[in-house]
């Protein structure tokens, strides 16, 4: 029987890491630019319906693409065989969808191309590439994931600003469609290259599965971590822009502060990695929650200038950017519990949970703003502004992501 490549270091290794890393941007460039289309749809002629309704569509788009990793996660992990023809099945998809949406006139329709059909067609391009990365690092999974999601922060300093420029000069129509044919170009040959590093004609066509981890108390108490810090994780991007217009700063301060906070996830996201190999993941996740938690409650929470604002974009998006590449810990945790635990079932749970922090967000969030303090040009720090209760549950939510921690530690304090 033939040897299975190694892992970790060899150069097949690095090939699969290097097409999941550049992958990212086909699959999340579209939900992570989709502010600037919000804006301009909101700002210009063109389709039919209410600056809020226009809001749904990304927040479809972002919580259905995260809330499908359950079901996808556990289907190719069960089902191997199905791995080589979902990623080009998510393509066409997601190809399909912007298609569609360059000709939308009213909302409902981009809910329906936009929101519902992209979200589906990138999740089924995430997942099996995800699985095959899973498979090719063991050791150094850290290292691996961490360089993966600085793939995705990477693509949110870029294409933002691309996606803007073809706006102003373009229109929506002929820049959806650009961007669908450039996901084919992009796309097509890394789906040719990623290969499974275990054959698949030696793998059985369906998988017993292992799902003992759902009986570890652990697992649920950094599940439950990981759904309160993705409630927060998303509200200072989402008001940073405005918070900076109310306080008078130039226009693209806004712009300038949200590519700050995607800029510094690259590093945090590989330090954090890197950290994953080293230590307990509740210890990581720990370093992410405190240093997040510092950075909103000391430099947003008392910034009333440009400056405080970039030193909290920068703390804040290397800190809180680099959470999601805990989940390598937490997956090496529960294999080493059970060896029979499928990490894919594992991941997709995580994923899963962190998509229903982000959908319970946006209307509490909506409530916080409303519940804030005075107008802004009379307030001398961000917890004097409308935006101070939110400010403060970022904070929070920040700090609590940790509790994985804390039950370890309680756990221990009481035996």
């Amino acid at each position: 029987m033939r040897s299975l490549p190694p892992t970790d270091h060899s150069k097949q290794a690095y090939l699969v890491l290097a097409g999941c890393t550049l992958i990212q941007a086909p699959v999340w460039g579209y939900s992570i630019s989709f502010g600037v289309f919000q804006k301009y749809y909101t700002t210009h002629k063109g389709i039919e319906g209410s600056p809020e309704a226009v809001a749904t569509v990304g927040t479809t788009l972002n919580g259905l693409m995260y809330l499908m990793m359950p079901l996808t996660f556990t289907l190719l992990t069960k089902y191997p065989r199905l791995r080589p023809y979902t990623g080009p099945a998510g393509l066409f998809i997601t190809v399909a969808s912007l298609i569609m949406s360059s000709y939308a006139t009213q909302v409902w329709q981009l809910i329906a191309s936009q929101g519902v059909l992209c979200a589906i067609g990138s999740g089924l391009l995430f997942s099996p590439t995800t699985l095959y990365l899973d498979e090719w690092f063991i050791a150094r999974k850290g290292m691996a994931y961490g360089t993966m999601w600085a793939g995705k922060a990477a693509a949110g300093v870029v294409v933002p600003f691309i996606v803007s420029a073809l706006l102003d000069k373009y229109g929506p129509r002929t820049t959806l469609q650009a961007w669908a044919v450039s996901l084919v170009v992009l796309t097509a040959p890394l789906l040719f290259y990623l290969k499974p590093r275990i054959p698949l004609s030696s793998s059985h066509t369906q998988r017993p599965l292992s799902w003992s981890f759902l009986k570890r108390s652990g697992f649920w108490m950094l599940e439950i971590g990981n759904v309160v810090q993705a409630f927060g994780y998303l509200l200072p991007t989402t008001y940073l822009a405005s918070y900076a217009n109310d306080l008078g700063l130039p226009s693209i301060s806004g712009a300038v502060l949200i590519a700050v906070v995607s800029l510094a996830n690259v590093p945090g996201s590989l330090f954090t990695g890197y950290l994953g190999d080293r230590l307990q993941p509740t210890t990581v996740i720990l370093i992410s929650s405190i240093g997040s938690t510092v950075a909103v409650l000391l430099f947003w929470g008392l910034a009333a200038q440009m400056a405080l604002l970039v030193i909290f974009a920068a703390a804040y998006g290397f800190f809180a950017g680099g959470f999601s590449s805990t989940y390598s810990g937490i997956l090496k945790e529960m294999k080493r519990a059970d060896e029979g635990v499928e990490t894919g079932l594992v991941m997709g749970l995580l994923l899963g949970g962190r998509g229903v922090g982000f959908m319970a967000a946006g209307p509490v969030s909506a409530v916080l703003l409303k519940g804030g303090g005075r107008v802004i040009e009379h307030a001398k720090w961000g917890y004097d502004t409308h935006y101070g209760p939110v400010i403060i549950c970022t904070g929070a939510t920040a700090l609590f992501g940790s509790w994985g921690w804390m039950w370890k530690i309680l756990k221990a304090a009481l035996a």
